[in-house]
């Protein structure tokens, strides 16, 4: 068997469900070397309210994780202040960031293969006074990359959006020639890179009703997708669209597809998330380092009860694995 990759695992906003799904994750088997970054008093008292028999072992770059059934490695990491489940701390914020420094530091300095992150609680940062937007963006300028792009998948789909939480009215606007370009390249490389797809055949969606309907319905289509994707096509990337999108999530479009490019979040993820949710996973491409997420929230009011589904993060280490593993072969490729 091949050597196991590592990946580490920030275990999101303390009150929130990330501690158990940790947790969780060293009561069963697993094929990826998991390696929890968090505070052990934390986690302990998590396994405690829970009654799980866990137990921590601290962990240091160069060593192997530990992949026993009820054994779990941590990288320790200090400054958590309320260990409750439930309720939030803003006090919390600098070590939920710090817990993410950690593991983007890891990943860029070769310690570990990937990370993975639980949900943080976005507004609970904000509360502490830390401009905080997301973990997207937080990881953007920590790696020091122009561009980024959110892409959410399940087993059978991919959706990549050219652009992501903006209001409704300006979603136009923000869709140029530039960011466009810039997306689809981004989506082109990483899944030649990070998922081994040879030659990556990809939807892309319209913005308008009917793709436009030939300027009937919008001039978007005619002036900004259309002349840019004709571009990128002169440039080997296989480009199929701008087609409607109330057609293109068909068995017609999807079976001979390898992804999606959504102009919009609501154009392409409630078709992803009812398709899947609970089992799919949040992508960021565009990073020098394999970031997976989960596709749900901190469920506060699941904190502690022991009813937190893990599905999702399972997915989202079963394909943060799989691209650590296709970066290391294009690697291994690019060398000989």
């Amino acid at each position: 068997m091949s050597e196991p990759v590592i990946l580490a695992l920030t275990a999101g906003e303390p009150a929130g469900i990330g501690p158990e799904l940790c947790l969780q994750l060293a009561l069963e088997p697993r094929q990826a070397g998991i390696v929890v970054v968090a505070s052990e008093a934390l986690l302990a008292e998590r396994a405690r309210m829970l009654g799980l028999e866990v137990e921590l072992h601290p962990w240091q770059p160069g060593a192997p994780p530990q992949m026993e059934s009820g054994h779990l490695s941590v990288w320790p990491v200090e400054g958590c202040e309320n260990l409750a489940a439930g309720k939030t701390n803003p006090a919390n914020s600098r070590y939920v960031l710090k817990t993410l420094k950690i593991a983007a530091h890891a990943c860029l300095n070769g310690d570990v293969d990937g990370m993975v992150t639980a949900p943080v609680h976005k507004g609970v940062i904000n509360e502490a006074g830390i401009a905080f937007s997301g973990h997207t963006e937080f990881l953007q300028e920590l790696c020091g990359v122009e561009r980024v792009v959110m892409m959410l998948a399940t087993d059978e789909l991919r959706v990549a959006l050219v652009t992501t939480h903006l209001p409704l009215r300006d979603v136009a606007d923000a869709i140029t020639p530039e960011r466009l370009t810039q997306v689809t390249r981004i989506l082109d490389a990483d899944l030649r890179t990070f998922f081994g797809i040879a030659e990556p055949r990809i939807l892309v969606a319209g913005l308008n009703p009917h793709a436009g309907e030939g300027g009937h319905l919008g001039r978007e289509e005619i002036e900004v997708i259309e002349p840019t994707l004709e571009k990128l096509r002169r440039e080997g990337i296989n480009l199929t669209g701008p087609l409607p999108a109330d057609t293109l999530f068909t068995p017609h479009w999807l079976d001979n597809a390898d992804a999606v490019l959504a102009m919009y979040h609501d154009q392409g993820l409630p078709v992803l998330k009812f398709q899947g949710f609970g089992r799919a996973v949040n992508i960021t491409l565009g990073l020098p380092i394999v970031r997976t997420s989960v596709d749900h929230g901190t469920a506060l009011d699941l904190a502690g009860t022991g009813k937190a589904d893990a599905g999702s993060l399972h997915t989202a280490i079963r394909v943060g694995e799989h691209m650590a593993r296709c970066r290391k072969a294009a690697k291994q490729e690019s060398k000989s």
